[in-house]
């Protein structure tokens, strides 16, 4: 019976995340704020750090029972599902919550879920983090990274191992696959990086979206694109993983490193909570654990969207990005 009653509850919250993720929540304006900057007219900035504020009123602070956290959308969510539980396990005690994992197929589900109060802790992908910032109320304070506080990833463009493309320049007129159009190394970064190589992305080349990282990588692999920008954190995974041989591919560009995904919280979370979910985040011993096996990290470290996301906001502001939902 309990079996039963927790099957039908997954298919409660499948149904309420699915069919609700087309939906947009009305806006309700902040009518008393003095900035709200690139916010959303549901949000607002008075302390100038680029995120949204606690809600003034203390009546909107939410401290749910059961706490959702949803990690950026993968190839398979059922393999990161078992490696996030233990995880998930020790925010549960900390917090002293229920917790939930929950799947999401698209970056534009798991930002209209925040914003409509589905989800209430989450990782996000480099690219979409400024989305969910400034249209669910995100507040990314968290990154994964070593005991000594470096972190990030590289663009890498890949090529088959035989085929004679061997620099930037050489994509040209070839199939190349970017993974979706509000990705970071897989769209925006190329988008306003590479024309000062010579190549402009969508002039030089048609872009072909993939959908991911891995059907990028995995493309390439099997020649169905002749190239693909990618980010190192997820190819390395892949290989790690034998998705793929890497002696079947070559890299022929990488940049200098970005900042992975960010972890955060809703803005609108009793602070009280918030302080017990960094602390789950900044206490959890990544060592000998299947999240520590997989990021090759040494835990979490404190980040802020200010700082770490300035390099990102730059090539949004070169591709003129507009934070709607449109172009999520």
């Amino acid at each position: 019976m309990k079996k039963l009653l927790l099957v039908s509850l997954l298919l409660v919250l499948a149904a309420t995340f699915v069919f609700g993720a087309g939906k947009q929540e009305a806006p309700t304006v902040v009518d008393t704020c003095t900035n709200r900057g690139l916010l959303d007219s549901m949000y607002c900035d008075e302390d100038f750090d680029l995120v949204a504020d606690l809600p003034k009123d203390p009546s909107k602070w939410i401290n749910p029972d059961t706490l959702i956290f949803a990690y950026t959308p993968v190839e398979d969510p059922a393999v990161y599902q078992d490696i996030w539980q233990p995880f998930l396990d020790h925010l549960a005690k900390v917090t002293g919550k229920k917790v939930r994992f929950f799947s999401v197929d698209s970056y534009a589900a798991q930002v209209e879920a925040m914003r409509a109060g589905r989800l209430h802790i989450a990782g996000i992908s480099t690219g979409p983090t400024p989305f969910a910032v400034n249209l669910a109320g995100y507040v990314p304070f968290a990154i994964m990274g070593g005991a000594d506080g470096q972190f990030g990833y590289t663009l890498q463009v890949y090529v088959h191992a035989d085929s004679n493309l061997y620099k930037l320049e050489d994509i040209k007129g070839k199939r190349v696959a970017h993974t979706s159009p509000t990705s970071n190394s897989g769209n925006m970064a190329p988008s306003a990086l590479f024309p000062s190589f010579g190549v402009t992305p969508g002039v030089d080349y048609k872009i072909e979206f993939s959908g991911s990282h891995e059907n990028s990588a995995l493309g390439v692999v099997a020649k169905d694109y002749d190239a693909a920008p990618v980010a190192s954190e997820v190819v390395d995974r892949m290989a790690d993983r034998g998705l793929f041989n890497p002696k079947d591919v070559r890299i022929i560009f990488e940049t200098d490193p970005f900042p992975t995904t960010s972890y955060g919280h809703a803005n609108n979370l009793h602070p009280d909570l918030v302080a017990k979910i960094k602390e789950a985040f900044f206490t959890f011993p990544f060592a000998g654990t299947p999240l520590g096996d997989e990021f090759k990290v040494d835990g979490f470290i404190p980040i802020t969207y200010l700082d770490q996301w300035k390099v990102i906001r730059t090539i949004n502001e070169a591709n003129k990005v507009q934070y709607t939902f449109e172009g999520l």
